[in-house]
């Protein structure tokens, strides 16, 4: 069994707290609505460091391998937040384009996270972990990719209305900090899935041959 480091547990705190007080104070400044750093910058930078890093220390590597992957599924709960999407689209604030779709999404994975936590970790399904894994991450790559679509810049959905509201405060915080986390840790527990199928395969694929036992005369 593998012991998680807790020099990393530290530090991954200490970094996800400067991330959340970088992006308000960014927000705060207008930094992300006047485009000086798009949003989406923003929201892909620690996606990109955080599989960089994985990929290039081992130890921090271990460190993602002993997270346990009930708990950063219950933790997807928060997405229920995403009836804001609702709100926001009847406000006129967002676009139904994208507010519609990003919302039942976020609903959906929110509100079935407890229950994926806790019966199909007991049950050791790790199919039905992958796939709703899957599903959940690819929930937020369209939610990005409509937000996108319909941004001020681009403009392509929407009929008349973007999603400006996101690149200010307090809307910014999700597409900045809330769906890159989501999104880490949907890529956290995929891999940990993966490489536990890939382990079961192997250990019966190749058993361990019983230790002989030899005989002196």
């Amino acid at each position: 069994m593998e012991t998680r480091n807790p020099r990393y547990g530290s530090l991954i705190s200490a970094l996800l707290l400067s991330w959340l007080i970088i992006v308000i104070s960014a927000a705060k400044l207008l930094v992300f609505k006047d485009g000086r750093v798009p949003a989406g910058f923003a929201a892909l930078t620690p996606i990109v460091i955080f599989v960089l890093w994985s990929f290039i220390s081992p130890g921090f590597r271990q460190f993602i391998f002993s997270l346990d992957t009930r708990t950063l599924t219950l933790l997807q709960a928060w997405r229920v937040a995403g009836f804001v999407w609702f709100v926001a689209a009847a406000y006129g604030i967002l676009p139904g384009a994208f507010a519609q779709p990003a919302g039942w999404g976020d609903l959906a994975v929110g509100l079935s996270a407890p229950f994926v936590a806790i019966y199909l970790t007991k049950l050791e399904s790790r199919r039905g972990l992958l796939v709703w894994q899957t599903l959940g991450l690819l929930d937020l790559i369209m939610a990005v990719t409509l937000g996108v679509l319909a941004s001020p810049r681009i403009h392509l959905i929407g009929n008349g209305m973007t999603t400006a509201a996101l690149t200010v405060l307090p809307l910014s915080i999700i597409p900045t900090f809330g769906v890159p986390l989501a999104i880490i840790f949907h890529i956290v527990c995929i891999a940990n899935l993966s490489r536990s199928e890939q382990t079961r395969r192997t250990s019966l694929e190749h058993p361990v041959a019983p230790h002989s036992v030899s005989i002196t005369r």
